[in-house]
């Protein structure tokens, strides 16, 4: 409620003696634990120690120079958490490979058709999977990360686990600046030390960074071309075969005994005889030699074989599922199909939300007073925890999961309440995304953001506002009774 209006409502709660009511704001589920504390002193005895030692010797006036006062706590909390909900393949694909992020994409893919096509006779890697990695690592260069990498690292370096592996990634990081590659303001990235359109590490930016523009920078925050380049430098240096697909999606016989191995590579002979088929019922190409079979949710979900170039792309992060969300999202851009299923659906009842789902489903636990703080479209510890109290609430199984049957759900619930009267029909909605999209613009994309959130804060206002005047009135009956009685 506004400083106006409760200044407004106090001294008629005085007039009726209870000034003293105590009313409970919406809990915010958004709140964060408290961050681990941190010994100052013993981070700057680190540092000391870290500058006068042999590994930092050749950047020891730049650790100088770029020293933090302080270390951050936050890097230390995001190193050793555990997730408290498993993130099942269907919610991991569904949030990382959607309708927005297929439709940016493909405009990125016009965008910069020519530094692609250059990129790809010099590389050798096909444009679509370099654009794959480039939307699922940072959104096609909308989300950067924005801790600061040298904080971040000299942190790492002084705490917590693999301090090891810290202060060699730290000692690159000090050498960047030194080289002059990326300018300190700009030197931002992940919790771990990642930056860059392509979230690289400092040590591989050493080892693979490109300069494709020709400024004599490699700069692969502000320059697109660096950026693309060096990606795939990175594919062509982790074993990618020009030429060749990544894999595809195929349909498996009913009896089949098969289990989830990629890494066991057979010809395609040995896979068409055991009546392996593509999707369509097709015989497999020839395209792949040897290629593994890759069960991300066992024999009942999706399968697909897959040859040396997805091996590359989870070369990039050691995970099957990402790097199959970077082999879905490089074929839906290639074929321009914002379809993003497979043809076989994920063994599920409760499939993931896309991002604009996810929005929904924020909005709807805001306008119902469960504050899970910013509408970005990011299901995180806040909003799990809002899913699991409104459950509660209402009799529903409370595992906090953000799946398709709790937004079906808080959809019907909310479906007659005002902010939906004030929000843009669909297909105005994916226009203004479309644009958005199109011209990369981050800020336009955290500015709608803002304007929904404040909308529904104002309508929460509203509700309390009119509760307490209910309140109120039903209070003064009770007086004007009391006194016919006396």
């Amino acid at each position: 409620m506004s400083s106006t209006k409760l200044s407004a409502v106090l001294p008629v709660l005085s007039t009726l003696g209870l000034a003293s009511l105590v009313f409970i704001a919406p809990t915010s589920y958004a709140e964060q634990k408290p961050l681990p504390t941190l010994d100052n002193n013993q981070f700057n005895v680190c540092l000391d120690n870290l500058s006068q030692s042999s590994a930092f010797a050749s950047v020891k006036d730049t650790l100088a120079q770029y020293r933090p006062a302080q270390g951050d706590p936050s890097v230390l909390e995001s190193l050793d958490y555990q997730p408290e909900f498993q993130k099942e393949p269907w919610d991991y694909l569904a949030s990382l490979v959607d309708e927005e992020r297929v439709i940016d994409g493909i405009a990125a893919s016009e965008r910069y058709a020519d530094v692609l096509a250059r990129i790809e006779a010099q590389y050798g890697v096909n444009r679509y999977d370099v654009l794959g990695v480039w939307g699922v690592e940072s959104d096609f260069g909308t989300t950067l990360g924005k801790k600061e990498v040298v904080q971040s690292l000299a942190t790492l370096s002084c705490f917590g686990r693999r301090q090891s592996y810290f202060r060699s990634e730290y000692v690159s990081a000090l050498k960047i600046l030194k080289q002059g590659d990326i300018a300190p303001n700009d030197f931002k990235g992940s919790w771990a030390g990642a930056f860059g359109q392509t979230q690289f590490m400092p040590s591989t930016f050493l080892q693979l960074a490109q300069d494709f523009d020709g400024d004599g920078r490699k700069d692969l925050v502000n320059s697109q071309a660096d950026a693309l380049a060096s990606t795939a430098n990175f594919l062509k240096n982790s074993g990618y075969q020009s030429g060749q697909p990544w894999g595809y999606e195929v349909r498996l016989p009913a009896n089949i005994n098969a289990s989830n191995d990629r890494k066991n590579k057979q010809p395609i002979s040995h896979w068409r005889n055991l009546g392996i088929t593509l999707v369509d019922g097709s015989e497999l190409p020839d395209s792949l030699s040897n290629a593994g079979l890759l069960l991300p949710a066992g024999k009942n979900g999706p399968a697909f074989l897959v040859g040396r170039n997805f091996d590359a792309f989870y070369a990039y992060n050691a995970s099957e599922n990402y790097a199959l969300a970077i082999a879905h999202l490089s074929d839906r851009i290639e074929q321009q199909n914002t379809d993003v299923d497979f043809a076989t659906p994920w063994p599920t009842d409760d499939p993931g939300l896309s991002r604009k789902q996810s929005r929904e489903l924020q909005q709807a636990l805001n306008l119902l007073g469960y504050d899970i703080g910013e509408v970005d479209g990011i299901i995180g510890d806040g909003t799990r925890r809002a899913i699991q109290q409104y459950q509660t609430d209402n009799g529903l199984t409370p595992d906090g999961r953000a799946g398709k049957k709790i937004h079906q759900h808080l959809m019907h619930v909310t479906a007659n309440m005002p902010q939906h009267e004030s929000e843009p029909a669909d297909e105005d909605q994916h226009t203004a995304d479309d644009d958005q999209l199109a011209t990369g613009n981050a800020h336009s994309a955290s500015k709608k953001i803002s304007e929904t959130k404040s909308g529904l804060s104002k309508l929460l206002q509203i509700k309390s506002l009119t509760a307490i005047l209910i309140g109120l009135f039903i209070v003064l009956v009770i007086a004007l009774v009391s006194r016919r009685k006396r």
